[in-house]
């Protein structure tokens, strides 16, 4: 069996018992609150741990784009939820020949979409269940009023090859009540216009522990939680110690005594930082924050008598996991200092 020390830098190192945990664990909130849990898959990427979400009891996943949800179901996976305009021929054509693999689910927010879809699922037979997407304060895409709702919902149970599947939305952080409210009252206006509402499901890993009994919300798409981040710590969803995926890099040059470079850079950590002051901090050094990126450099700033060598390998934990995920073709499980995997990331890159 291979060690870390063996890996060529940079690298993406998964914790397996910290993912494995932390499935388990939204898993359970799910269950304790009647909770449907359809994860989203754009965290990892992979088939490998899709499977193990869905064996810990979700129901399905949840995929961005297209090519994402071929690659899993190619995998073997059959439930699976595309939350995403889909627009233009060849992708139509592309949704039409996975609906007649999985058992799909999509989403529209407008008329312009939703003609594309009628006029590719025609079968009444074998209806495609689409969902309304709802603004409901993340200021993305989605119908901005319950009225809107109704309307959509109505023109989608007018199409012989297509049923309305309920209520969708991505939530804006920290506005679970705001989300909540906006999706009862589009709730009880389709039950006004005779229209059943069965499913509403929203997203989102830091809300998603503020969910209880009584939501409307019927299923949730959480997607970091499997990994953790450091914007995931810092919204208080768990501690470095739960965060499993970081990346291995190693001490390049030490230019002054308070700044050391990393071989890993923008390519490797992402420049996204969810707003976060820096872009990722070394696991066990206290003292130690990524604090500027170039594409293959990593700016190290030192503090609080923290110290680095020249060919020192250490592990960064990322600002946000998701984006880093999709900038590596492999990743490698660990237990401790032993890589006990190699994965590929089966579905990078695939944003069509």
């Amino acid at each position: 069996m291979r060690s870390i020390d063996d890996l060529d830098t940079p690298a993406i190192l998964i914790d397996a018992g910290r993912a494995e945990a932390n499935i388990a664990r939204a898993q359970a909130h799910a269950d304790r609150h009647g909770l449907k849990l359809r994860p989203h898959i754009k965290t990892h990427k992979l088939p490998y741990w899709a499977k193990k979400q869905i064996a810990a009891g979700a129901v399905g996943i949840t995929c961005q784009k297209i090519g994402e949800a071929e690659v899993m179901a190619d995998a073997g996976l059959t439930d699976i939820f595309l939350p995403y305009n889909i627009l233009g021929r060849a992708k139509l054509e592309r949704l039409k020949a996975l609906h007649g693999r999985v058992t799909l689910s999509v989403t529209t927010d407008s008329m312009d979409t939703l003609m594309g879809l009628a006029a590719t699922f025609t079968d009444p037979g074998h209806r495609l269940p689409v969902l309304v997407e709802c603004d409901t304060g993340m200021g993305r895409c989605g119908v901005q009023s319950a009225g809107e709702a109704v309307a959509l919902a109505s023109e989608i149970d007018k199409v012989r090859g297509l049923v309305f599947g309920g209520l969708m939305t991505y939530p804006g952080a920290g506005r679970a009540a705001e989300t909540e409210a906006w999706l009862a009252d589009a709730q009880q206006a389709l039950a006004a216009a005779g229209l059943s509402c069965e499913r509403i499901s929203s997203g989102g890993t830091p809300d998603m522990w503020r969910s209880g009994e009584h939501s409307v919300v019927t299923e949730y798409r959480p997607g970091t939680y499997i990994y953790l981040d450091r914007y995931q710590v810092a919204k208080g969803v768990g501690s470095l110690d739960d965060c499993a995926l970081t990346v291995l890099s190693t001490v390049v040059s030490h230019p002054t005594p308070i700044r050391a470079i990393l071989d890993a850079g923008s390519k490797a950590l992402s420049s996204d930082t969810l707003g976060l002051a820096d872009f990722g901090e070394l696991l066990g050094i206290s003292g130690a924050r990524v604090t500027s990126l170039s594409e293959e450099h990593g700016n190290v700033t030192l503090s609080g008598g923290a110290e680095l060598r020249i060919g020192e390998r250490v592990r960064v934990v990322p600002d946000h996991c998701c984006v880093v995920t999709n900038l590596f073709d492999e990743v490698h499980l660990i237990e401790g200092d032993k890589v006990i995997e190699t994965l590929p990331v089966k579905a990078r890159g695939r944003m069509g």
